[in-house]
């Protein structure tokens, strides 16, 4: 019998593979709008809340702060320390984290909301006005990349 050409896939490598982003990620030649970190915290995940001007007659301000917003609420959720994800942490220790194999960690599990999230703002917010919201994962935590769909990049 032949093997066929098929690899498994962890959650984080499907997530961080793009298909968080219903389409499959933002076409390379169009003009790009980056939203940085914000390190006044320290370095926990946290994006900057500033409305970037070239998205000023694409989207409501609201709507951007509110994506913004939830994005570091879910980041935050995913960093939060608790009774579970002590137990958690004891246990994969305790099982050479063999556990890994079986179940998703905590931490595994808020970046599959921050993906569906991203996925449905897509559909309903951004898409819509002509852009494109890149999930955050797939840019190593490092900036939130829209892409401003019909104009060309500069």
């Amino acid at each position: 019998m032949p093997l066929e050409n098929h690899s498994a896939l962890t959650p984080l490598e499907d997530m961080s593979s793009g298909r968080g982003q219903a389409g499959g990620g933002p076409p390379q030649n169009c003009q790009k709008v980056f939203i940085q970190r914000d390190y006044t915290d320290g370095t926990n995940v946290k994006f900057q809340t500033r409305f970037p001007p070239d998205l000023e007659d694409r989207i409501d301000r609201q709507a951007f702060e509110y994506t913004i917003k939830q994005l570091n609420n879910y980041f935050v959720e995913a960093e939060r320390a608790s009774c579970s994800t002590y137990c958690e942490s004891c246990l994969a220790c305790l099982t050479g984290y063999l556990i890994y194999i079986c179940t998703e960690t905590h931490y595994e599990k808020c970046l599959r909301k921050i993906a569906k999230f991203v996925s449905e703002q897509n559909d309903r917010v951004y898409r819509p006005r002509g852009l494109l919201l890149t999930d955050p994962t797939t840019r190593g935590l490092r900036l939130i990349e829209i892409s401003i769909l019909d104009r060309p990049a500069s």
